[in-house]
């Protein structure tokens, strides 16, 4: 199995139901991962935690902490999660890389995990994980460093990549490659 070359993650399906919207009540993930209510970070490691499992994304890209009966608006900055800790276990094609996200989510890179990398400003990109529901954790630099130090050039791919749970996932082809 080959990863495609953008991993968009899994789209949820119909978007949140019609519930009540609240207003804005000054929530925000900042893109070192912090959370934010009205500009104060949220220190409560729980209360970020028990936020994070209602986090959902709406098919237009926004976000909102979602209940049973309503649902707040929620300003990101990047990416909702940041990767903190990768694990390795195997290795070439039989490798499995698992990836901790500052709420300690855990997750390991395959199909339903892909590994991507968004395009950003003079061709630099942003590593991440789909971590669920099109929600994505941003690789902190010395995971995505250490992401880095496993890759390796598979035959038939224009840029070296990685392996995780039978599929290869190819890192950004370097400027001036030729491709």
């Amino acid at each position: 199995m080959v990863a495609p070359e953008k991993a968009p993650g899994k789209r949820p399906g119909a978007g949140l139901p019609k519930l009540n919207l609240c207003g804005d009540i000054g929530l925000r993930i900042g893109r070192d991962g912090t959370w934010y209510y009205q500009g104060s970070p949220i220190g409560r490691t729980g209360l970020v935690k028990l936020f994070a499992t209602v986090l959902r994304r709406e098919d237009d890209g926004r976000y909102y902490l979602a209940t049973p009966v309503e649902k707040v608006p929620i300003e990101v900055e990047a990416m909702p999660f940041l990767a903190v800790e990768m694990r390795r276990e195997g290795s070439g094609d039989s490798q499995s890389l698992s990836f901790r996200s500052n709420v300690d989510d855990v997750v390991t890179a395959g199909s339903e995990h892909p590994l991507g990398f968004e395009a950003g400003p003079e061709g630099s990109f942003t590593p991440f994980i789909l971590v669920r529901d099109g929600l994505r954790a941003r690789l902190a630099r010395p995971v995505y460093y250490e992401l880095a130090g496993l890759a390796v050039e598979q035959p038939g791919f224009d840029a070296p990549g990685v392996w995780s749970g039978g599929a290869f996932f190819r890192f950004p082809a370097a400027e001036g490659s030729g491709t």
